[in-house]
C-alpha cells in the first residue's frame, strides 16, 4: 500500500493562550504556521496569542498544572479533535484531492488551519508524512473521503 492512514488515539491537546513569552514548558514557540517539538511534546501555532500543546495520552492533568503557572490560560481540549497520520508515497496526492493548498510549497515543520473537503482541519506538514487534527463530529466523514480519495493509489 502506497497511502497509510493511521488513527493516533487519544492525545492530549490544550489550547494555551500566551500573550508574552519565548517558550512553554521548555520548548520554543513556534512561529507563524509552523510548529516546534521537545521534552515530548509538540507546540502548534494557532494564531497570535495561541498555541495547540499536543502530547501522548493521559498526560492532560499533569501538563495544564505547568501551563497554568507560564500562560494566560490553559484549556484541555482533548475530546475535540482526532489525531490522524497520512503517510506513504502518495500521501500528498490524496490530500491534494480536497485541500486548496499547495503542499509543494509547504516544507517540514508548516502547520495551518484550512479546509479539506468541506472540513476544517489543522494540518501538520512532516518530513514522513502528515499529522491532521480533524473535529470529532467530522472524522467519520473525513475517513470515508480519504479512503475513497486514495482508492487509485492503492496497488
Amino acid at each position: 500500500m502506497t497511502v497509510d492512514l493511521t488513527e493516533e488515539k487519544f492525545r492530549t491537546q490544550l489550547t494555551v493562550r500566551l500573550r508574552e513569552g519565548e517558550s512553554l514548558l521548555g520548548v520554543p514557540l513556534p512561529g507563524p504556521c509552523t510548529f516546534t517539538g521537545g521534552n515530548d511534546v509538540e507546540i502548534l501555532w494557532m494564531g497570535p496569542d495561541e498555541y495547540l500543546v499536543l502530547a501522548g495520552p493521559g498526560r492532560q492533568a499533569e501538563l495544564e498544572a505547568a501551563l497554568s503557572g507560564e500562560s494566560d490560560a490553559v484549556v484541555d481540549v482533548s475530546a475535540q479533535r482526532n489525531v490522524y497520520r497520512l503517510s506513504g508515497e502518495y500521501a500528498a496526492d490524496v490530500l491534494a484531492h480536497g485541500c486548496s493548498m499547495d503542499l509543494e510549497l509547504s516544507p517540514p515543520g508548516t502547520c495551518v488551519q484550512t479546509l479539506f473537503a468541506r472540513t476544517g482541519i489543522v494540518l501538520v506538514v512532516r518530513e514522513d508524512g502528515y499529522t491532521i487534527l480533524v473535529r470529532q463530529s467530522f472524522s467519520d466523514y473525513f475517513t470515508a473521503w480519504l479512503a475513497d480519495a486514495s482508492l487509485e493509489y492503492v496497488r
